[in-house]
This record gives structure tokens, C-alpha cells and sequence, in this order.
């Protein structure tokens, strides 16, 4: 399983659902990699077309297989609303290690609601393992008494 740091490129969002009634919705996004969080900026006054154009980074390890971008919208005067979520595979990422950005849905209760462009990095981790020579090469071990 691939281990190394994944950088996560959020550029910007389009046809989003808007959630507000009276004004444009200001859209922020929170990206997800299993129990690492990052929130983005929040586009204010964009509306349903965002533009990020921001960089997360997060560290892969065994079993990550997905990352989760939920889009929201900023209230003021009330809790933020949900606008939809992309679930994007990171199996292409692991694979080629540099993704332009591309185009992702955005669901909400198994309803298309727009869009969101992200490009992934994959950085893989180098391979640490040592090997280990002779058994006297250890740093004078048997050299060591008590006498």
C-alpha cells in the first residue's frame, strides 16, 4: 500500500446549489484524508462559482484509499449549510503521482449539484528499510561487560 504525502490542489468549484435564499451563498470546502482535516478559505461573495486556488497537504499511510471534500456554505447568523461532497479515488494519484486538475460531482442526497476541480501530487515515502551486515558491525556490542 502506497505511503508519502499527498498534496491536494482545491482551484475552484462551479453550478453549485445555492443554499441562501436572500444573497449568494459563500462557499469554503473541508477536505478529508481518513482523520486529517483541512478547511479552506471561504469564498466570500463568489457565489456559486468559487475560486480556491489552494494547496493542502496530508500523509498517506496503509489503507487510505479516498479523500472527501465536502463543500459548505458560511453563515453568519446561522450554522453553516451543507452544499454537497466529492468523493475523489486517490488509486489514479498512486499510480501516475501527478493529476491535473480535473472535474469532480458534487452530490447531495444522490443529486448532482455541481462541480469542483482539484489536482492531486503523490509524493511516495522513499523506503527506509537498512539492512543489517555482520553481527560485529553493530557498534561494538560484544565489546560491552560489566567487569
Amino acid at each position: 500500500m502506497p505511503r508519502g504525502t499527498l498534496e491536494v490542489l482545491l482551484v475552484s468549484a462551479k453550478g453549485l446549489d445555492d443554499t441562501d435564499f436572500l444573497s449568494n451563498i459563500d462557499p469554503y470546502a473541508i477536505v478529508t484524508c481518513r482523520t486529517q482535516e483541512k478547511k479552506s478559505s471561504v469564498a466570500k461573495g463568489q457565489g456559486s462559482s468559487p475560486e480556491w486556488n489552494e494547496t493542502f497537504l496530508f500523509t498517506v499511510s496503509s489503507g487510505v484509499t479516498e479523500i472527501r471534500i465536502k463543500i459548505m456554505d458560511s453563515d453568519n447568523f446561522s450554522s453553516d449549510d451543507f452544499v454537497g461532497e466529492a468523493i475523489i479515488p486517490l488509486e489514479p494519484a498512486f499510480v501516475v503521482e501527478a493529476m491535473p486538475p480535473a472535474a469532480y460531482n458534487v452530490v447531495k442526497d444522490e443529486q448532482y449539484c455541481g462541480e469542483i476541480r482539484v489536482g492531486l501530487k503523490f509524493f511516495p515515502q522513499e523506503n527506509c528499510e537498512r539492512e543489517f551486515g555482520n553481527e560485529d558491525n553493530l557498534g561494538g556490542w560484544k565489546e560491552s561487560s560489566f567487569d
